[in-house]
């Protein structure tokens, strides 16, 4: 009968080992990194961005995580063992490209190799934000990335309710609303955040209400204000992204300039009847709002959805496309709208995407910082946040 030694020394015939040096080699040319051991000994320290999986879970998970097959993996344990019998599993289970670490964490931490203290998050958000850990483009460093970041809503609106909704069930920590208005009977065909009880309520005050009681690990930040040139800049500093819920052109380029100024993206969502569209101005990646827009128009041609009216569906479409970029560009994942504009005609379920180029006679640039001054237009509608 084969003992412990015997199998160890026979998973270890068929997986191919290296040092600390030649893992961190490794590493250091994009191979992943796998840690298999127990969820307690994973909290005390970790290889930076190592994906968890305990070796008791590996063949039930590891498929679900690790996606291609042919990557190179790198798995280590706390000294060499479970690793080997984990590559083994790995190899049998298709992964053509795996290595374990000799000497494992034990032997990387004492010879100074860098390391860290993984986040942890509470029993209470494991259970809650389970689904985002399940994804290996989240898991619990992006969990981490999404309780830390700080997203302000212009507008709770049409537009600011779906995104400020799925915003802060996601875990977005930090939840900023500007908007003046009131609640009225008229917004709750589309105003998903407010309700009945609400008409007359300040809607920042109705937003916040609604949003701590969907998640308390949310902390809503409300801006009962006009925003104008007098405060953008202080309001929207320190935020990581900016969801653009305005209906008209003032609030928009207004925005735009001081958002360029300070470097913030802005997820732009804007409806009309039966159509909508999304884009991501990022003033260090890609063009904004004034290269699609140079010149606003004459304000009877941009009739808002007061006027125009707006199918109440829509926004919520439209603000949850937008929700989903601001969590793209928070978590560095997939490919966010950055120059690209998508469209939705709901009559005909129809979805375009169009491409955005930087307007060559934009001075308004993030290149051009310094000299931007941010200053209300002139002889146009009035400002206001609501759809």
């Amino acid at each position: 009968m084969a003992t412990f030694r015997d199998l160890l020394s026979a998973a270890k015939a068929e997986i191919t080992e290296v040092d600390t040096a030649g893992a961190a080699d490794l590493i250091a040319k994009g191979s992943l990194v796998l840690d298999v051991r127990e969820p307690d000994e994973y909290d005390q320290g970790a290889l930076p961005g190592a994906l968890h999986i305990p070796r008791g879970h590996l063949e039930a998970q590891v498929e679900g995580k690790l996606l291609d097959k042919t990557a190179s993996v790198v798995v280590y344990c706390a000294g060499g063992v479970r690793s080997a019998f984990a590559a083994k599993t790995l190899q049998e289970l298709g992964y053509t490209d795996v290595v374990s670490m000799a000497g494992g964490f034990g032997k990387w931490k004492d010879e100074g190799r860098a390391w860290k203290t993984p986040v942890v998050l509470t029993a209470d958000q494991k259970h809650r934000y389970m689904r985002h850990l399940l994804l290996p483009e989240v898991g619990t460093e992006g969990q981490a990335k999404l309780l830390g970041a700080k997203v302000l809503m212009l507008g709770a609106g049409g537009l600011g309710s779906p995104s400020a909704l799925y915003l802060a069930a996601a875990g977005v920590g930090t939840i900023g609303i500007v908007d003046m208005d009131e609640v009225d009977a008229s917004n709750l065909q589309r105003q998903i955040l407010h309700n009945l009880d609400r008409v007359g309520d300040r809607k920042v005050d109705s937003a916040k209400k609604t949003l701590t009681l969907l998640n308390p690990d949310v902390n809503v930040v409300t801006y009962d204000t006009r925003l104008d040139a007098s405060n953008i800049i202080d309001i929207i500093s320190g935020y990581d992204v900016i969801v653009d819920g305005a209906d008209n052109f003032p609030s928009r380029y207004l925005l735009n300039d001081a958002s360029v100024k300070l470097g913030i993206p802005v997820v732009h969502g804007s409806i009309f009847r039966f159509e909508g569209m999304v884009s991501v101005f990022h003033p260090l990646q890609g063009p904004t709002y004034r290269d699609m827009v140079p010149e606003p128009p004459p304000a009877e041609l941009a009739p808002s959805c007061a006027e125009a009216g707006v199918l109440g569906v829509l926004p919520g479409i439209v603000g949850s496309i937008q929700a989903l970029e601001v969590i793209k560009v928070i978590l560095g994942i997939g490919e966010p709208l950055i120059g690209r504009i998508l469209s939705v005609d709901t009559t005909d379920m129809s979805f375009r995407t169009f491409k955005l180029r930087p307007d060559p006679a934009n001075e308004v640039t993030y290149a051009n910082r310094d000299r931007i001054i941010v200053q209300e237009l002139e002889g146009l509608c009035a400002p206001g946040l609501a759809h």
